[in-house]
């Protein structure tokens, strides 16, 4: 069997990274996968570029942001049919379309004569434009007087009625099966557009080898953080996304006693927490931006707690990750995330906006050190048994497999 994976990316972005580690599950299942995307960062010949006139795209594209629909400008994807990729492949898998390099009018006829499976990292494939709606649900009655333009992908005018409809146009026409990675996003997909089409639930899977639980005083060693402390490990992404929540984690942070600020050191993942760092009054480690798998395992067993403030989130990469390594999770009841920080099992869940809920949920776990031990043995036995990346692979290689037949 013959899989082609398109992607923004093979490594830049968590759709990335997700398509990536199931490309190399496949592989270690015998299935011949090969990638199509944007962004290649990755040194192998199983992955492609997208061949891509730019200038005619960006030309394309400031013409679709002028009218307010994104993601009508790549010519280049109604020639992805004539590449010898395309033409090998037995079955297509699109992953996340919503960064400005493909141009979703072409699904059709990218599955005319081959059929396709779409991924889906969010919920742009079924809204007027957004990637996560929050508290709208105008996807589900066709959009139009968009109440949130700014949202992510940005609009300049509202033609959200538009790019919805023709979102369904293009998916009556194609041959598609829909895979979501969340109990919440398969709820939402059978109340969207997409409810006519065949639907799998298939989460996304871990290298549980990668991501295991180390020695912690070890990795506090090599991190150098002092042994005495309660570590607080946070990823840093994107500080100015609203929906990464940085303002809710300084508030909640700032809500923990005073006594207990004396014993917490934090540890920052990724680029720009020192502005997150500064508002509060807890000694920080930043570690930068982190791509090794081992160096990541080394922070999340280094820590005590994994805090994750999003505001809206699919199935988070780092929410696995954490679990994977035996590192119990504090974060909020949106989107996904129930699926993996399960209350009293492998975490804490607060109340979505509620950070002082969420600052409890901290002092709760870090001064309960049995209950935190035990949070991490079920984070490690639920990963394991439930997010392997062969698990995974094994689930895709049958609808694969069941599609063709």
């Amino acid at each position: 069997m013959k899989v082609l994976q398109i992607n923004q990316s093979d490594l830049v972005g968590g759709a990335a990274i997700a398509g990536y580690r199931l490309h190399q599950g496949l592989l270690n299942q015998g299935i011949d996968s090969k990638l199509l995307v944007a962004k290649v960062k990755t040194d192998s010949d199983l992955v492609n570029k997208i061949k891509r006139k730019e200038n005619i795209d960006n030309i394309t594209a400031s013409l679709g942001s002028y009218i307010g629909l994104n993601n009508i400008n790549a010519y280049s994807s109604f020639n992805i049919p004539k590449s010898s990729l395309y033409k090998e492949a037995d079955i297509i898998n699109f992953h996340n379309l919503h960064l400005g390099y493909f141009n979703y009018l072409a699904i059709p006829l990218l599955t005319k004569h081959k059929p396709a499976v779409f991924t889906l990292h969010d919920m742009w494939s079924f809204t007027g434009h957004c990637a996560y709606s929050y508290n709208c649900d105008r996807w589900q009655k066709g959009c139009g007087s968009c109440p949130n333009l700014d949202t992510y992908p940005p609009v300049k005018i509202d033609n959200t009625a538009l790019e919805w409809k023709l979102k369904k146009w293009i998916y009556t026409r194609s041959n598609l099966t829909i895979v979501t990675l969340s109990s919440w996003l398969t709820k939402h997909v059978k109340k969207s557009m997409l409810n006519p089409l065949p639907l799998n639930y298939i989460p996304n899977g871990i290298d549980t080898e990668a991501y295991q639980q180390l020695d912690t005083d070890k990795s506090r060693d090599l991190l150098g953080i002092p042994k005495n402390k309660k570590v607080l490990l946070f990823v840093s992404q994107n500080l100015n996304d609203p929906r990464k929540g940085g303002d809710l984690l300084i508030k909640a942070l700032q809500e923990l006693p005073a006594s207990l600020k004396k014993e917490i050191t934090i540890l920052v993942m990724g680029n720009g927490g020192e502005s997150l760092t500064e508002n509060i009054d807890i000694p920080a480690i930043h570690l930068g931006y982190v791509d090794g798998d081992r160096l990541k395992s080394i922070a999340y067993s280094a820590a005590d707690l994994f805090i994750f403030p999003t505001r809206a989130d699919n199935l988070p990469l780092v929410l696995q990750e954490s679990m994977a390594c035996g590192t119990p999770m504090v974060s909020f009841k949106v989107g996904g995330v129930p699926d993996l920080v399960r209350p009293g099992i492998t975490g804490y869940l607060a109340q979505p906006e509620d950070y002082q809920d969420f600052s409890q949920g901290i002092v709760k776990l870090l001064e309960d050190d049995n209950l935190r031990g035990n949070l991490s043995k079920n984070c490690r036995k639920i990963a394991v048994e439930e997010y392997s990346i062969k698990l995974q692979a094994k689930r895709y290689i049958d609808l694969y497999n069941t599609i063709l037949q």
